[in-house]
């Protein structure tokens, strides 16, 4: 990925590009347009075949940035669909191949002239076969028609001053043909008639056809690799609805989704997809969420619910107010998120671009190096010799299987962790997530529910209801889970007493205490309403007797809320959560791949410790602040740890930006999509693990596919070198590269197949 400074403006072009060979080419792009003035960022994925530019001003469109994409040689236009784009390049591909394959066949044959042992086959063989016009006619059909978009790449490669795997392909295959033709024509046209059957030199037209077909198979076979697996992962654009049912001015119309606006009104019947995010106004229906939750059952919905576009609506029908529409979405954010995930790039890839840049004119220099060596150092008549292992140097390398080491992989993780609700928001996080030897959680809304219910309520000098009242009205405005679990303790009380309207209580001069409490005043009376260290802050003391109802809750594992009116106390709230039903599996599987685990809250050491001992967490840190979870994680760093930090990405913001890796609970909602470096969408803790083991798994498949790379030129350009390989053979081997790397990384569905099922089993 290419970058510049940030500007104020910014607007992303998307762009589907068709004609790239190698990674070497999405290079090129990226660093073509990073130079076109106003342009911020670029990222091109070869394997995806789309570009994307982050724009700096407003004077820069999609057209002017094909253009230059075009100029490079490549076809370029506005990206509709992945998929879509790719099964048109395949199409493409496929056509040429099936044309190459035909021309090349009868070309095959006059192989068995450079072994001996096959010349027997010879005579068997219709003559014609080997005719040189023939072959001359096929070869340069091959060459020349079918081979054409080789030439084009090379040609705007060179002309850039960079270097391709076509560059490579088209000095060799062009070479080996001139050769040829030299061989036929040196003694005249008659030359072309007068091979009827092997009788001298053999011919090598053979070779640079065998060598582009071979190049364009494993093309074909990349391409097809990479277009099932973005059919088998693209589940978000399966989710997207068309058409929606909007009322308007008293009337319903059907209307593209794109037109539909906030606090439109959309109806959605039985067996839809909802196409926007709203609040259910009318009707009640059972809603499935496993997008967000995770969960495959039913939820009922009914008047005041939230509601996310790309979940299902089984049964009922629902009117919705639209408070999110195209991409605000829940569901595009979230689709926005991944392919932020994808463009990126890991440190392993950025190096490989490098290596990558100088790779294919050090393969030049060696092939030149190989021919004056032949002819220096070689016995007379050995010219065609030195001529050919040069050739079979340019052929053999292969910079693409270098190229695919990483994405391949990387989109394959990736996606798959998508399915376990985990969005990973750059590519760089797979790689940390892989070396993490220790991780952080969050107790209240991380391990446990975050559905804090009121289990004790003691009130002095006032009644319970009037209790709840005031510490309601200064909890309303709240965000965190133990204002939630007062404001249905409200609504509760309003049912208990036959649907009482909630009393309106003016609170003035509200201050908030993140992770400590809310002060304010009611009627000239100042409140204060939080836990001890909010009362510490204030200098309040409590008597012995509210002291000793104290102690005896935090036994019990409650959290308690004090209520401070004008210095006296005048109530306590016990507060009590539920475990979450996968964090004692999550804790196990973290320990049993060696990752240390820890516990980081702001709540008092007995509910905390109460939790750690049901999951099996030893190390934990209670009453922390904010700032304090953020000091734990920094020590922890400075002794060399590899951190991840778990929470709900509200308190925990400082920690979650400053660890290794930063995953925020989403709770079913977007309050935290942006926050960490990873969102877990569901509120399954055993994702965690499994992504860990997943990056591992990752990490050494990359490291396999380059150690097979780099180990496949070791061998093989020695070989070559050294006239032990006839260039058709060093093209098939450097098309068997590509394709080797192409299904080791596709081995990895296996593996995590594997993870998957070893994580679900425990």
């Amino acid at each position: 990925m290419e970058q510049k400074l940030d500007h104020e403006f910014s607007e992303e072009i998307v762009l589907s590009v068709q004609g790239m060979s190698c990674s070497a080419c999405a290079t090129r792009i990226e660093r073509k347009l990073i130079r076109m003035p106003g342009v911020a960022e670029v990222a091109v994925s070869y394997p995806l075949r789309t570009a994307w530019i982050q724009s700096s001003s407003r004077e820069i469109d999609a057209k002017q940035v094909m253009q230059l994409i075009e100029q490079l040689g490549f076809i370029a236009h506005v990206h509709l669909s992945t998929i879509e784009d790719m099964k048109q390049e395949k199409r493409l591909l496929q056509r040429r191949l099936l044309w190459a394959g035909v021309f090349t066949m009868p070309l095959i044959c006059s192989m068995i002239q450079h072994f001996a042992p096959l010349h027997s086959l010879i005579n068997v063989l219709p003559h014609w076969l080997f005719a040189p016009w023939l072959q001359l006619i096929l070869a340069t059909i091959v060459q020349f028609i079918i081979g054409v978009p080789f030439y084009i790449s090379a040609y705007h490669a060179i002309r850039e001053k960079l270097a391709n795997m076509d560059v490579l392909v088209v000095i060799g295959t062009t070479s080996a043909y001139l050769y040829s033709h030299y061989e036929v024509l040196r003694n005249g046209l008659d030359g072309i008639w007068q091979y009827a059957s092997y009788e001298t030199a053999a011919l090598y037209f053979e070779s640079s056809a065998v060598v582009i077909t071979a190049v364009l198979l494993g093309k074909y076979i990349e391409l097809n690799a990479s277009l099932k697996l973005q059919q088998e992962h693209d589940a978000f654009a399966k989710l997207e609805v068309n058409e929606s049912l909007v009322e308007r001015d008293g009337q319903l119309q059907s209307i593209r989704t794109e037109f539909v606006k906030v606090d439109d009104l959309v109806h959605v019947h039985e067996q839809q997809y909802i196409p926007v995010d709203g609040i259910v106004q009318r009707g009640e229906a059972y809603v499935e969420e496993a997008l967000l939750t995770g969960e495959q059952g039913l939820i009922s919905k009914g008047v005041g619910d939230r509601l996310w576009a790309g979940t299902f609506q089984a049964q009922g029908n629902l009117v919705l107010l639209t408070t999110a529409t195209g991409h605000q979405t829940m569901l595009n954010r979230i689709r926005e998120l991944v392919r932020q995930g994808q463009r990126s790039k890991t440190s392993i890839q950025r190096q490989v671009d490098k290596v990558i840049r100088w790779f294919v004119p050090a393969i030049l220099v060696l092939a030149i190096s190989t021919l004056l060596c032949w002819v220096i150092w070689g016995e007379a008549g050995t010219l065609s010799e030195g001529v050919f292992s040069a050739l079979a140097v340019l052929l053999v390398a292969c910079p693409c299987a270098l190229g695919l080491a990483a994405p391949i992989s990387l989109s394959i993780t990736s996606s798959r962790l998508v399915k376990h609700g985990l969005i990973v928001k750059d590519a760089s996080v797979l790689e940390r997530l892989a070396e993490v030897d220790a991780v952080i959680f969050d107790k209240t809304g991380t391990l446990t529910e975050g559905k804090l219910s009121i289990s004790y309520m003691k009130s002095f000098n006032m009644s319970r209801s009037q209790l709840l009242t005031y510490v309601g009205a200064l909890e309303k405005k709240e965000e965190h889970p133990i204002a939630h679990a007062i404001q249905m303790e409200l609504r509760s009380q309003a049912v208990r007493d036959n649907g009482a309207t909630e009393l309106v209580i003016d609170v003035e001069r509200v201050i908030s205490y993140p992770g400590r409490g809310v002060t304010g005043y009611i009627a000239n009376k100042q409140f204060i309403v939080g836990n001890e260290r909010l009362l510490e802050q204030h200098h309040i003391k409590l008597p012995a007797h509210i002291v000793e109802i104290a102690t005896e809750r935090l036994m019990h594992g409650e959290t308690l809320i004090y209520c401070i009116q004008n210095e006296r106390c005048v109530g306590l709230i016990g507060l009590s959560d539920g475990l979450k039903r996968t964090a004692k599996k999550s804790i196990l599987l973290l320990q049993k791949l060696g990752v240390h685990t820890i516990m980081a809250t702001g709540d008092h050491s007995a509910p905390a410790y109460r939790i750690a001992r049901e999951v099996g967490i030893t190390d934990v840190n209670a009453k922390l602040l904010p700032e304090q979870k953020l000091e734990l994680l920094q020590k922890l760093q400075a002794n060399g740890s590899t951190i991840a930090m778990v929470g709900d990405g509200w308190n925990d913001a400082p920690a979650l930006a400053s660890a290794h890796i930063g995953i925020a609970m989403s709770n079913s909602t977007e309050a935290a999509l942006h926050a960490g470096h990873m969102t877990l969408l569901y509120s399954q803790l055993t994702s965690i693990p499994i992504s860990i083991e997943m990056s591992r798994m990752t990490v050494r498949n990359i490291k396999q596919n380059l150690g097979f790379a780099l180990i496949y030129n070791s061998i093989m350009l020695p070989f070559a070198a050294l006239g032990f390989l006839q260039p058709w053979m060093a093209g098939i081997a450097m098309a068997l590269s590509s394709v080797c790397v192409v299904f080791n990384a596709l081995s990895l569905h296996v593996r995590l197949n594997h993870a998957e099922r070893a994580g679900e089993s425990g």
